[in-house]
């Protein structure tokens, strides 16, 4: 079978449906009503990114590739055309969810955000001193002349078009003002409850405010408008070959340019006059696809912080305490619990701590000669890092594959680079030209049998607080053979040399994507002769085309295919003759769905697999992941069952792709199932 192009799906389109998922969990009056809230937001923060990386691309492909045609059959143009649209349509329902839905219902719980219009003297009056109090002496306002060219204006910050009539104190008649709202102001402002009748909870936007007094800054002038924008910028950063001798060096000379990257979308007022959008259109190079009207703050993403203003436990999830597993609540030393058998830790329901502890362990432990990890996310407060730090300076040899291209971690793991060198750590930023994305931790221990090292190899990253976020899997083992091939990529890693065999493990851009093609022509082979054939796999994203044929030709073999893909999916599920036995759902629950799993069934083995890695050609070729056998049965019985099995039955939080790439939310018959919900009360009780 050839892969026509039509049987692609435009991987942009696919990642705005993904986020009209997430919208859907701010509408949904099952969750409490804050946390509805936070969803918002996160429609908002992904947007960014996602016009930061994907739309910027699309532009730059347009510009200069334009005849190039995309998995989807679409040219770059087509693609951003199409994406204009829908990205627009999800916005306007995304403020409307706002407007019409979440604040009246927060308004309804005594959490009110008012609008200039709804002030009282007394309130005026306080917004007025501060204004002036805590406001004016930060702003600068820009007026537009020759010697007052348009200013650089920052990577999504908070910006004001402002239109004037009359003359300065100079003579000066310009007719246009930019004024900036510098990023240390907050953007909503709680006030006083003596001043909104005892309620404890209202808030007014730092635009309102400043709409209100914008003539304060030009005295003796005429306000005639007053326009919000902002402007979101190409943040992909692009480090030369030529002449590199430093990746880092290079790096932090491109993360200066990143707040003023080429501007791919305008946000401004839906009140802004057509003249005004044209101006700020030409000062930006774009085009009128780029403008994004909106009505309401042009960035939602900060009201992120309302949840944390609020003490009001009733309209946010419960919280609970991560258990540990039962070996590790014995009085038994982790070392030797993981020496005794293989164990999984399964986040957020488990605890992060045994990662935390192993690595503080082995940093105050004499025993311990040698610790190797890898790190791509982490944040920029990490305790693993600072036991990394203590075991360095303890004298351990202490080598840390850092990943300094890990998008909007740079500067984070930059920091980290020179603490853990200044410690005395040994540390290498991969593979130039390679993004190391394998989660692997390696320590390395004297005992009386000799050196025996301790693994933990894991689906998320090494990141404490989005451990309690991101449902993962991490497996800690002494298993030799995985041992020997986690160290063999270690050394791939640091040193030079051709890729060893690996016994164990399935590496890319080496091993992996061969492998996940032979379990599928597996799977095909043994369909064609009569036996049952099954594949089920969880994942972030589906976009590799091979993959893709070989799944197409497995359904068409007989083959079921059960795929849960968190996010983006290009493959079309339930095409009569191509693909009816593949189905595709999405959950989109109080967790982010992160692990990667993958189980073929294989005549009755059932192979069981974690990675690192989703099925994208960049994480088959352009990354370095690894992917682990799942081998001790009883933890296979039970990540079947937690990591798949309960996610094919969930009736809550699942939304069923169609053969046009839109989804539909499953809506129960009976008893709900949540599997999210369900795992929290087995792992709590």
């Amino acid at each position: 079978m050839s892969l026509h192009q039509d049987l692609m799906l435009n991987r942009e389109l696919g990642l705005i449906e993904f986020n009209r998922r997430v919208l859907a969990q701010a509408e949904d009056t099952r969750l409490p009503l804050l946390e509805r809230l936070k969803f918002l937001c996160i429609v908002s923060s992904n947007l960014d990114e996602f016009f930061e990386v994907r739309v910027a691309w699309l532009k730059e492909a347009a510009e200069h590739t334009p005849d190039r045609i995309l998995p989807d059959g679409s040219t770059p143009g087509e693609a951003l055309n199409l994406v204009s649209d829908a990205a627009r349509e999800l916005i306007r329902e995304q403020y409307a969810v706002m407007r019409d839905t979440l604040f009246p219902a927060l308004r309804q719980e005594n959490i009110l955000f008012l609008r200039r219009t709804e002030w009282d003297d007394v309130q005026q009056e306080w917004v007025r001193n501060f204004f002036f109090r805590e406001l004016m002496p930060i702003l600068t306002p820009i007026g537009l002349d020759p010697s007052h060219p348009f200013p650089k204006v920052l990577n999504k910050s908070l910006n004001f078009a402002v239109e004037l009539d009359g003359r300065d104190a100079f003579g000066r008649e310009s007719g246009i003002a930019i004024v900036q709202a510098p990023r240390i102001l907050p953007r909503v402002i709680r006030m006083p409850p003596e001043l909104c009748g005892g309620h404890r909870h209202t808030f007014v936007f730092l635009s309102s405010i400043l709409h209100s007094h914008m003539h304060e800054l030009f005295l003796g002038m005429t306000v005639k408008g007053c326009y919000q924008f902002r402007v979101t910028r190409d943040s992909e950063l692009n480090v030369e070959d030529e002449d590199l001798k430093n990746l880092r060096t290079a790096l932090q000379g491109e993360l200066r340019q990143r707040q003023f990257g080429s501007a791919v979308r305008l946000e401004i007022a839906d009140t802004c006059p057509q003249h005004m959008e044209d101006f700020l259109l030409t000062q930006f190079g774009l085009l009128p696809r780029d403008v994004y009207r909106v009505d309401g703050p042009v960035n939602l993403v900060r009201l992120m912080q309302v949840p944390d203003l609020v003490d009001r436990p009733d309209l946010k999830f419960a919280p609970f305490i991560p258990t540990l597993p039962p070996v590790l609540e014995k009085k038994v030393g982790l070392f030797q619990a993981i020496s005794e058998g293989d164990i999984l830790l399964h986040h957020p329901y488990q605890s992060f701590q045994p990662v935390i502890d192993l690595l503080n362990l082995a940093a105050s432990d004499p025993q311990v000669v040698a610790i190797k990890m890898t790190v791509y996310r982490t944040g920029t407060d990490s305790v693993l890092m600072e036991s990394l730090i203590a075991a360095a300076r303890a004298g351990k040899q202490v080598t840390v594959v850092l990943e300094l291209m890990a998008r909007f971690d740079e500067e984070a793991n930059i920091s980290w680079a020179t603490r853990l060198e200044d410690a005395g750590a040994h540390v290498v930023y991969g593979v130039y030209g390679y993004k190391v994305h394998a989660k692997m931790l390696m320590v390395v221990r004297r005992e009386e049998n000799g050196l025996r090292r301790y693994v933990h190899l894991g689906t998320g990253n090494y990141h404490p607080r989005t451990a309690r976020l991101y449902t993962d899997f991490g497996l800690l083992t002494c298993n030799e053979d995985i041992a020997s091939d986690v160290n063999d990529i270690f050394v791939q890693l640091t040193g030079l040399g051709r890729a060893s065999k690996l016994k164990m493990l399935y590496q890319s851009p080496f091993s992996l994507h061969g492998m996940i093609m032979s379990a599928i022509e597996r799977e095909i082979e043994n369909a064609s002769e009569g036996r049952p054939a099954q594949i089920i796999a969880k994942m972030n994203a589906l976009l590799e085309p091979q993959v893709i044929r070989a799944l197409y030709r497995a359904s068409q073999a007989g083959v079921k295919i059960q795929l849960i893909v968190r996010g983006v999916c290009a493959l079309r599920p339930g095409v009569e003759g191509l693909s009816e036995n593949i189905t595709v759902r999405s959950i989109v629950g109080r967790f982010l769905e992160h692990p990667r799993v993958f189980y073929f069934y294989n005549n009755r083995e059932e192979n069981l697999f974690i990675a690192s890695a989703d099925w994208m050609g960049r994480n088959f070729f352009r990354r370095i992941e690894t992917c682990v056998p799942v081998l001790d049965p009883r933890i296979k019985k039970r990540l079947i069952r937690e990591g798949l099995r309960l996610y094919l039955e969930d009736n809550v939080n699942t939304w069923d792709m169609q053969a046009d790439g839109l989804y539909r939310r499953r809506t129960s018959r009976g008893k709900e199932k949540c599997a999210q919900q369900l795992l929290l009360e087995e792992y709590t009780r």
